[in-house]
Parts: structure tokens; sequence; C-alpha cells
């Protein structure tokens, strides 16, 4: 039983992580369609920059983790406007390619300019420890953190979605851009808003796992990227609730595969998982069934 609470708090830590990548996911493609697959380099883009932001300027975590979201939604921004916008209405297969692209540029960009080795997060949170079950079970103060901090993120995006201007404006371009576009909304700037929010949570979650696994790399984006993409189908892709359960239920997944199953394989239980819901229900556990006009 207490490895049992011990994984579940590990469980809620990590999906947390994922919840907040996947958001970018399902956000995108809901106003247009688009899988951006740099998201996950844009995670690892904001990790670098509150690692830099903590060695060099010496800011504590709070600062870092702001300026970390600003400058992921800067970067979300450029990336639309200069990758995206011009084949907004290309082929899918173009938009896909892009988005490899773009993901692989921001990957060696990245390790020519701070090398690939893997470099150790400062210590900006102190390592306290809360025990319980005679001291079986262990809740890091990081974790408290992480799960906070998650919580504050995904109940801020959702008072924006549902209570502001641009929130109803994503909403009516998602449901059709053409229509939104009519009733004099500026469809390319809700766009830039889109990316720049989503890109502002990965950001976020970048600066949290370099705060509690210590370590990053160039290349750390690739898998979280991948398992967050997974959480928002498997949750529903498009749908914001879809996204942070996929995110949650992934993280509670694996932590349980890895703890009673061998951590060999919780990256293809991920997967596995992934394929049988895509059987079952191919709109999502949260998804709704649509049709398409031909």
């Amino acid at each position: 039983m207490e490895q049992l609470f011990q994984q579940l708090i590990n469980g809620i830590s990590l999906g947390g992580i994922y919840a907040l990548i996947a958001l970018g996911y399902t956000m995108v493609y809901g106003i247009i369609n688009l899988i951006n697959f740099a998201h996950g380099d844009i995670y690892m883009v904001g990790a670098y920059v509150g690692f830099a932001l903590t060695t060099f300027l010496h800011l504590g975590f709070f600062p870092s983790l702001l300026i970390s979201m600003i400058v992921c939604s800067i970067l979300g921004m450029i990336i639309e406007k200069v990758a995206y916008k011009p084949i907004r209405n290309s082929t899918r297969i173009a938009a896909l390619i892009t988005a490899i692209s773009v993901s692989l540029f921001l990957q060696y960009t990245m390790m020519y300019f701070v090398s690939p080795q893997t470099r150790t997060f400062p210590e900006v949170l102190a390592s306290k420890r809360l025990t319980f079950f005679n001291g079986n079970v262990i809740l890091d103060v990081k974790n408290i953190y992480i799960i906070v901090i998650t919580v504050v993120l995904m109940v801020g995006l959702q008072y924006i979605v549902r209570h502001t201007k641009i929130g109803k404006a994503m909403r009516a371009v998602s449901l059709d851009k053409e229509a939104a576009e009519l009733m004099g909304i500026n469809v390319n700037k809700i766009i830039s808003y889109t990316f720049a929010i989503g890109s502002a949570l990965a950001g976020a979650a970048g600066v949290l796992v370099g705060v509690y696994y210590n370590t990053i790399n160039p290349l750390m984006g690739v898998t979280p990227g991948l398992k967050a993409f997974v959480a928002a189908v498997l949750g529903g892709i498009g749908m914001i609730p879809g996204a942070v359960f996929g995110g949650f239920f992934l993280g509670m997944t694996e932590t349980m595969v890895s703890a009673y199953g061998g951590s060999v394989f919780k990256d293809a239980v991920a997967f596995a998982v992934l394929i049988i819901v895509l059987l079952v229900r191919p709109n999502g556990l949260l998804g709704k069934a649509t049709k398409e006009k031909v």
C-alpha cells in the first residue's frame, strides 16, 4: 500500500508535466488542425532558459519560471509566423514535414550553442521531504511545487478560454475559421495568441522538469514531446480537458509500470495504450465522434 501511494505521488507529478505539454498540442490542433511536433523542443528551450537565468543571473525559481514562459511564448509566435503561416493552406503532409524540420532545427541550433553534453540544473528549490506511513512514503517539496503550479496554470488557461474575449475568439476560430473572420475576428492574431499560450505552458514544464530531475540536454524534448502528443490523443486531441486527463493518465500509467512491471517497458506501454485506445475509441477517451461533410 505504501508503494502504491508513493507511485501515485510520482505519477501525479509526471502527469502534470505531460499535461502542460499536451495542452499546447491540443490548442494548436484545435485552432488550425496542425500537429506541432516542434512543441517538445520549445519545452527544451524553456528548460535551458531557466538554466541560464538561475546559473548565470542567479535568479530565483519563480522569476526564472515567468521569464522562461515569456521567452517560449515569443518563440512560439515567431515559429508560427515564419514556418507555419506560409504553409497554412498547404497539404497536411507539408505541414507535418515543416513541423519535423522546425523540431530538428531547434534541437541542433541549441546543440550548436550549448554543446550536446548534459547540464546539471541548479538547486533553486530546497529539497525538503515529508514522510508518511513510518517513512515509507516520501513527499518531496518539489512534487508539491510541480502539482500546485500545474493546477494553477491549468485553471488559468481554463479561465482564459472560457471567460475572456481572446478565449471566446479562440473557440469561435476553432469551430469555424471562415465564419469567425466574417464576424470581425482577426484570425491571424488569435492563432499567434494560441501558439504563445501553448508555448508558455511548455516553457513552464521545461523549468519544472529541470528543477525536479536536475539534468537537461538539447534532445530532452523528443521523448516527452511524443508522450505529450500521445496524452493529447488519448484524451481527445483538440479538447483541453482531454489533454489534462490524458497527461495524468499517461503519467500514472508510466509510473505504475516502472514500479511493478519494469522501467524498460514504460515507453512501450505508453504507445501500446495509445494503439488500444485508438482501436476502441478513435476520437480519444473524452472525444466525441464527429462527421465530416464530403
